[in-house]
């Protein structure tokens, strides 16, 4: 039986869909029966059949939780985990320590302990270190801790490590550090709110560049890796490098909406998250922009996806195509 954790999340939620297609027995954490109607809307992208979501054994625990955890354990040989928290508030560093590492720590130790075959892990690039001479970043690139990393590639960076620790148990590993996941469903939370912003009318955007990956890519690398003789590896999984302007840009034209017309600068995102910090100070309300998710919207990062595509002989799906297939999704959801 296969165990998948953060499965109401997105990336979770549409691995659930094509382990459950693929006629695999599945185990999926859950901590809110709310979030399992979210995981029915991904499915509901799919297929009109209602009835694959039962095939599901859910399973209510918390991976930061030891006791509750360890009977999700029983009978289990692969591990997909996928639970993170995802910030870039200073003031949720600690929840994010306690998630993306204690919660992983207890992950490799039950995986140790019941010697499971093999775990894949949900990573980003946030946790792969920078290119020295400008070039294309890559696997090899590594993390530097004395840069002025955001708390959330801190706490993934973490992670790993502990995944890690579990190659040297005895337990085969593979991660995945995927760029900025789109996919359709969870409109409000992480990057899928991009399109719900744009559909309100985004008025900025700024000339950041990173890599972009589609959900679908992400769930069928992962499973494709799991099901390979690969281990002990990482893998980047970006389609391709993209501004922030050029993702906008389609976006709003895809929903068939004004693309954003003001160009914001580093100059002025250095203003607004000063701005920003002092309301929350004043107010006591969450900042509208934090200082990491300011600094990030501006850097220029280009990833290289070549050892995912000659281990498996993997090919990407355009963005433009997935913005448009997602897009679709949105105006009928």
């Amino acid at each position: 039986m296969i165990l998948v954790t953060g499965g109401t999340g997105l990336v979770g939620a549409h691995l659930l869909y094509h382990l459950i297609k693929n006629e695999e027995k599945i185990r999926a954490i859950y901590r809110s029966e709310k979030r399992i109607e979210k995981v029915k809307e991904v499915f509901s992208f799919y297929t009109d059949d209602d009835s694959l979501i039962s095939k599901i054994e859910w399973f209510n625990a918390d991976i930061t939780d030891v006791p509750s955890m360890i009977p999700a354990f029983f009978g289990i040989t692969k591990v997909y985990h996928c639970a993170a928290f995802i910030s870039f508030h200073p003031e949720d560093y600690r929840e994010m320590r306690k998630v993306n590492i204690h919660g992983t720590a207890i992950i490799t130790n039950l995986s140790i302990d019941a010697k499971i075959d093999k775990i894949c892990f949900v990573s980003s690039i946030a946790s792969i270190g920078g290119s020295l001479d400008g070039s294309l970043i890559t696997e090899e690139c590594e993390w530097n801790s004395q840069e002025s990393n955001s708390d959330y590639s801190i706490t993934k960076f973490g992670a790993e490590m502990e995944i890690w620790r579990a190659s040297q148990e005895g337990v085969d590993v593979v991660i995945v550090n995927p760029g900025i996941i789109l996919g359709s469903g969870f409109w409000e939370n992480g990057s899928s709110k991009l399109f719900t912003q744009v559909y309100k009318g985004l008025k900025y955007f700024t000339e950041g560049i990173t890599g972009f990956v589609g959900v679908k890519d992400v769930v069928t690398s992962m499973i494709l890796l799991m099901n390979s003789n690969l281990k002990n590896e990482r893998f980047i999984l970006v389609s391709e490098n993209k501004s922030f302007k050029e993702i906008f840009f389609s976006m709003a034209i895809s929903l068939g909406k004004k693309p954003p017309s003001i160009k914001i600068k580093s100059w002025h995102t250095a203003i607004f998250w000063r701005f920003s910090w002092l309301l929350s100070k004043l107010t006591g309300k969450r900042p509208f922009l934090s200082k990491s998710s300011a600094k990030s919207s501006h850097s220029i990062s280009r990833y290289s996806s070549k050892k995912i595509q000659k281990s498996l002989n993997f090919q990407f799906q355009k963005i433009d195509d997935v913005i448009k297939s997602v897009s679709k999704n949105y105006t009928i959801s």
